[in-house]
């Protein structure tokens, strides 16, 4: 059976994994923060997603260990650009991959009152949670148009005609972007996210002593970077 943290648990490695990146950690304890988050795809379930960021994170890690002492000239500073900028945000990417793809809209509100976070930050991020998803089922529409109309069919068609990817893709995306918005603000209001008063909620959110010892655990890495050790 898949297992999944607690939505405030999941917060807490986010907010731990954008302090690794502002406090500039050493590569040693990135590395084990990052195998832990990791960890999370495959115990939740994720596989395909838990496999693809552990093949980006490992290539740029053996570019920063394998490839970076040997180049020289305008390739190592592109080399270093992509291993250290790119590579030192991954933690922050994959720890908020997992949140998103493992929390639904009613167990991010729920936690986020549990914590008494104000409506007023609580409504924008279920807008946001729920944006994503709808403009990329919007991109996949606009796509799955464009193949039936025989216009830059395959991904290498966007490439290769970047003015034609422009007018027909991100135009509508941008358009249309502002409108589902709008509807989710109005979805989310209707649903009386923003009334006063105590709100009660069909979802039931407990920190189990997994959470507990998870949070822990992807702290260490942190407090021994703090403390010199790695």
């Amino acid at each position: 059976m898949p297992v999944r943290l607690d939505p405030r648990a999941k917060l807490y490695l986010l907010l731990l994994s954008n302090l690794t990146l502002f406090l500039h950690v050493s590569l040693r304890a990135e590395i084990l923060l990052v195998i832990l988050l990791l960890f999370l795809f495959f115990l939740s379930g994720k596989l395909k997603s838990g496999i693809r960021m552990t093949i980006i994170y490992s290539a740029l890690v053996g570019i920063d260990f394998f490839v970076i002492p040997v180049a020289e000239g305008l390739l190592l500073n592109f080399l270093s650009m992509l291993s250290v900028g790119i590579r030192m945000m991954l933690p922050c990417i994959i720890s908020g991959a997992y949140a998103f793809s493992t929390t639904t809209v009613g167990e991010m509100v729920c936690g986020l009152r549990k914590l008494n976070v104000p409506e007023c930050i609580i409504i924008p991020c279920v807008t946001v949670v729920r944006f994503f998803p709808t403009i990329a089922e919007d991109y996949r529409q606009i796509r799955s148009a464009m193949a039936f109309r025989g216009i830059a069919t395959g991904n290498v068609a966007l490439l290769r005609h970047p003015a034609q990817s422009l007018e027909y893709i991100l135009m509508p995306l941008l358009m249309n972007s502002n409108n589902v918005a709008q509807d989710l603000s109005v979805a989310a209001m209707t649903k009386g996210i923003s009334l006063p008063g105590q709100h009660t909620s069909m979802i039931e959110l407990k920190m189990t002593p997994f959470d507990v010892l998870y949070m822990l655990t992807c702290t260490i890495p942190f407090i021994l970077f703090l403390g010199g050790v790695l």
